[in-house]
């Protein structure tokens, strides 16, 4: 398979975990390019004495398989060099780059041209100085895929391979104020549930997956002692939701992770950012996986940022690089079986 890594903001940790992760698998049967900037990959190659061999390519066409892991090369396939290393800073220039990399790896996986593309992280800021109105990858890959697929509709899926623990969010970069009535309004928890049971099928190859679903408040209400959700319209819609999919809850956040119920389910569904996030990066911080589902595209990253006050000093971790360079690989593997078997488009 033909994966692209997106070089990520060129001042974060991204070109680091690019090159330790192809120093771990340059020996894989698939075929890794970079997209980005062929002049910064260099740099930090020699800035952190490793001895990866790099070559920049304008088209993926250039590139020369071979048989060799020892003689592999790590291909760049390089947007631009007019952009200097200022390590550890927020940078236009730099979220620029990061943007027109990803747009760029997006087009040649819609075009089918690559089967997946993994993403170094991006800053939210230096991208919005760069003129882009996007929150990061997630909007900005709806929007590039919708063209290709109307019915893109991106879902932000954090796993952990070693413990298969998947946890999905019904809202994500909502504020705190704002999360019970954007779930309200959205019908969020019917379309999250909808989607996440597709994802665990197609990408996943789980035939009927049983899901978990979080309450809003602490103690989901404890019968509406602490709020009124759960009672009102969360619990009612569950039940309804439990004739077509193999749902259960709501459970309380706190007392469902403690206790380990998760293993019990093939996903947890959470209703906002933090209480989804902060339990899974406690379980799998250097393992942990963001995958977006519901495109038409294999995107997946690691679940961390870029990194700025380690960035150039050598000691960033390419586990979770690795470990979404690897899920890439199974969930474009596996989308072309389900496009097989069902007969519909993967």
């Amino acid at each position: 398979m033909l994966i692209l890594w997106t070089q990520g903001d060129p001042n974060g940790i991204g070109s680091e975990i690019i090159l330790k992760a192809f120093e771990a698998l340059k020996q894989s049967e698939h075929q890794f390019v970079v997209v980005g900037s062929y002049c910064m990959m260099k740099y930090y190659a020699k800035h952190l004495g490793l001895n990866v061999p790099i070559k920049e390519i304008t088209a993926l066409h250039e590139i020369s398989p071979t048989a060799d892991s020892e003689e592999r090369q790590l291909y760049v396939l390089s947007l631009s060099c007019n952009i200097k290393a200022r390590v550890g800073e927020i940078q236009a220039d730099a979220g620029n780059l990061a943007m027109q990399a990803i747009e760029t790896a997006a087009t040649l996986c819609l075009l089918q041209k690559a089967d997946a593309m993994v993403t170094a992280p991006i800053h939210k800021q230096a991208i919005q100085l760069a003129g882009y109105k996007f929150q990061g990858h997630t909007d900005f890959l709806e929007h590039l895929s919708r063209p290709y697929d109307k019915a893109a509709k991106a879902q932000m899926i954090l796993v952990d391979r070693p413990s298969a623990l998947r946890v999905a969010l019904a809202t994500v970069h909502v504020p705190l104020k704002e999360v019970s009535e954007t779930l309200r309004r959205s019908d969020a928890l019917r379309t999250s549930i909808e989607a996440l049971s597709k994802a665990l099928m197609k990408d996943f190859a789980i035939p009927s997956p049983c899901i978990a679903v979080l309450g809003l408040n602490p103690h989901a209400s404890d019968g509406g002692v602490i709020g009124c959700e759960e009672i009102e319209w969360i619990q009612p819609e569950l039940d309804r939701l439990k004739e077509t999919f193999n749902v259960h809850g709501v459970f309380a956040a706190d007392g469902f992770f403690g206790a380990k119920l998760y293993k019990q389910f093939d996903a947890v569904l959470a209703l906002y950012h933090d209480q989804g996030l902060i339990p899974f990066k406690m379980l799998a911080f250097e393992t942990g996986v963001n995958v977006t589902a519901g495109l038409p595209i294999v995107r997946t990253s690691p679940d961390h940022g870029t990194a700025f006050d380690i960035a150039g000093k050598g000691i960033a971790n390419p586990k979770s690089f690795i470990e979404a360079t690897l899920l890439a690989c199974e969930i474009a593997a596996q989308r072309k079986k389900y496009q097989v078997s069902s007969g519909v488009e993967a």
